[in-house]
C-alpha cells in the first residue's frame, strides 16, 4: 500500500498538468509598442496605459520544403542580382514576391511601372517577410552593375528590394509564368505588357495588376493578407 503522502502528491501533480493552460501572450491595442507582445494579462501599454488584450488567432507560419506544380519555385534558372549574387527563385521561399518586368533603357511604361512599385511598397508597413522584385526583359544591357544604377537612381537600393538578369530563356520562360508579353522593336525598345504580380511565401500566383498608373488598393490588400 502506498503511503498516503505520496498519494496526495501524485493526485496534486496530476490535477496541476491536467489543469495548465496554453500560454496567452497579450498586446496593446493600439499598438503602440508595434509587435511586442507581453505574458502579463493585467498590465498596461507604457505608453498610452490602456489594458493589454490577448492576441488574436496566434498562429505561426509553417514554412515546408514541399513545392505546389503551381508554384514558380518549381523553375531552375539562376538569375543574377545587383548584388553580383546568383540565386535560384526557390530561395525566396518563405516570403510574399511582388514581381513586375521591366528594362532599365525604357522611357515610356517602365518608369510609371517603377513608381506603381514604389507606391505599392511605401503603402504597405515595412514587413521583412515581403520581397519586391523587378526581373529585366533586357539581359543582354541590363547586366548586374546596371541593375544596381538603376537602383539607386530609383531610390529601390534597399533590401527589401531586388533585381534580377537572366537568360533570354529564362526570361522568356518567367515570362510566360506572369502571362507577360514582350517584343523587341529596336535594340533598345520593347512593347511589353504592364502586369505587377504578387506571390505568397510557397511561390504561387495570388494576384495581379494590370494597367500603369491603375488604384492599387486591391494589390495592398492581398499583400496585406498574406504576410498577416
Amino acid at each position: 500500500m502506498k503511503p498516503l503522502k505520496y498519494i496526495t502528491f501524485l493526485f496534486l501533480f496530476m490535477t496541476f498538468t491536467s489543469c495548465k493552460k496554453e500560454a496567452i501572450t497579450y498586446q496593446c491595442p493600439m499598438q503602440c509598442e508595434g509587435e511586442n507582445t507581453f505574458t502579463t494579462e493585467k498590465g498596461s501599454c507604457s505608453v498610452c496605459k490602456m489594458d493589454l488584450k490577448p492576441v488574436a488567432n496566434q498562429t505561426k507560419k509553417i514554412v515546408t520544403d514541399e513545392i505546389s506544380d503551381e508554384s514558380i519555385f518549381n523553375l531552375t534558372s539562376k538569375w543574377n542580382t545587383e548584388e553580383g549574387k546568383t540565386i535560384q527563385l526557390k530561395e525566396l521561399k518563405g516570403k510574399t514576391l511582388v514581381m513586375v518586368m521591366v528594362y532599365t533603357t525604357c522611357k515610356a511604361a517602365c518608369p510609371r511601372l517603377v513608381a506603381d512599385m514604389r507606391s505599392i511598397e511605401e503603402k504597405v508597413s515595412k514587413n521583412d517577410d515581403i520581397q519586391y522584385i523587378l526581373i529585366s526583359i533586357d539581359p543582354e544591357t541590363d547586366t548586374p552593375k546596371r541593375l544596381k544604377e538603376f537602383a539607386i537612381e530609383n531610390f529601390m537600393d534597399g533590401k527589401q528590394w531586388t533585381f534580377l538578369q537572366g537568360t533570354e530563356s529564362s526570361v522568356r520562360e518567367f515570362a510566360n509564368v506572369l502571362a507577360v508579353k514582350y517584343k523587341q522593336i529596336s535594340p533598345l525598345d520593347f512593347s511589353h505588357s504592364n502586369i505587377i504580380s504578387v506571390f505568397n511565401s510557397d511561390g504561387e500566383l495570388a494576384h495581379q495588376q494590370e494597367g500603369l498608373g491603375v488604384d492599387n488598393k486591391e494589390t495592398v490588400s492581398k499583400i496585406l493578407e498574406l504576410v498577416n
